[in-house]
């Protein structure tokens, strides 16, 4: 469903918003089970992350001293694979942990030291913050590409699906996104209680949109789950974990750690805002993407809706949240635009492991996958990559 703007108002009538995804009748695929178990215990990385899982599998107690990390805070393995396991804890639990860690004392304290390290050096990657007059045109400088290409360079990851990725680098994507897009939205979410007026509709009327508006089919974790399971992979959450590289996990803690803390309210926004704003050229490259290498309407659907959807939610996510949340309180204006740019400079960094590890020939993962060949959502249906919603045999 793609919305008016809160209060009645229409989206930017020089907007582009794409059709409706078109399925051609085709039945949807029957849905795998085991979506909503908790996270599985990885294989620790360090002393850090080793300390986390050696406590977690016990009743709750007091933690003696824990190791120091000594990687690095914004993409070091071992840090944030402790920090991923820590905020899956206030998401669907870790397999086999007693419920009760999530608030314990202790825990909360080391979370906070490694949120602390990592923050400190996000500040120093983001540099001194520029000077906005208007954020919503501020945002949109961000977002004239996608966030996921190099500072001062045109790669992007999406790019490189679109035109020539092989069918192995594409479910490799895929893979490393498993972190994020199983959970969409949720770490967003969080902002909604303590918004108010205009910025909180803002905000509930793109979350309705992300929640599949009612219908569990349509949350787009759910999509994500079937271009998933099109693709020949696994569309269980985290069952990927232990093959995702520490800097993807930290565009995941990232959000997690804005979401989590009120402190961070403006940032969260910050970080929706350019997510809106750069899905739909991203989106529209990989469901060419999958067009490209045979793919039929199923496999592509979650791309395709979120080029529908957030053709209007870029408007509503620049205008009425961030520029509404200034507007009400512009003391958040710094943190709107450090979430934005935390977001780019971790994305750019995603984006130079993927790209330089697919540029020796080599996986950009930790490890290999298995993949059911021929993937499920390969169809005899030619559907051509310039039209994407128009199949034709």
């Amino acid at each position: 469903m793609v919305r008016s703007l809160p209060g009645g108002r229409r989206p930017d009538a020089t907007a582009e918003v794409a059709p409706a995804p078109n399925l051609g009748g085709a039945p949807r695929p029957v849905r795998a089970s085991g979506r909503h178990l908790p996270c599985p215990r990885p294989v620790p990385r360090g002393p850090v992350s080793a300390f986390v899982l050696e406590h977690l599998v016990t009743p709750p107690h007091d933690l003696p001293a824990w190791p120091t990390p000594d990687d690095d805070p914004v993409d070091g393995d071992d840090t944030h694979l402790a920090l991923y396991l820590l905020y899956e804890l206030s998401y669907r639990g870790v397999e086999g942990v007693d419920e009760r860690w999530e608030w314990h004392p202790g825990l909360l304290t080391l979370r906070a030291e490694l949120e602390e390290r990592f923050t400190l050096v996000l500040q120093e990657l983001v540099g001194e913050l520029p000077e906005v007059d208007d954020i919503a045109a501020f945002l949109r400088t961000l977002c004239t590409d996608d966030a996921s290409a190099r500072d001062g360079a045109s790669a992007s990851v999406s790019r490189r699906c679109e035109h020539d990725a092989t069918l192995e680098q594409v479910r490799e994507q895929a893979i490393h996104r498993t972190a994020w897009q199983l959970k969409e939205a949720d770490p967003h979410s969080w902002a909604i209680p303590r918004l108010g007026g205009r910025p909180k509709a803002a905000l509930v009327a793109i979350q309705a949109d992300e929640y599949g508006d009612g219908v569990d089919e349509d949350v787009h974790a759910e999509l994500y789950a079937l271009t998933l399971e099109q693709l020949g992979l696994d569309a269980s959450p985290n069952v990927y974990l232990d093959l995702l590289p520490g800097v993807t996990l930290a565009t995941v803690n990232l959000v997690s750690m804005f979401g989590l803390h009120r402190r961070w309210l403006g940032a969260v926004v910050g970080h929706l805002a350019v997510f809106e704003m750069s899905s739909v050229t991203t989106m529209a490259r990989y469901a060419t993407a999958l067009r490209r290498l045979g793919f039929g309407p199923w496999a592509c659907l979650f791309y395709d809706t979120h080029v529908v959807a957030d053709a209007t939610h870029q408007t509503i996510a620049a205008h009425e949240l961030a520029g509404g949340l200034v507007e009400q309180d512009p003391r958040r204006l710094d943190d709107v635009v450090f979430g934005a740019l935390a977001l780019c400079r971790l994305e750019g960094r995603f984006t130079e492991l993927v790209l330089d590890a697919w540029d020796r020939g080599e996986s950009s993962l930790l490890g290999s996958f298995t993949a059911t060949d021929p993937a499920p959502g390969i169809t005899d249906v030619h559907v051509p990559a310039d039209d994407p919603r128009r199949p034709s045999v």
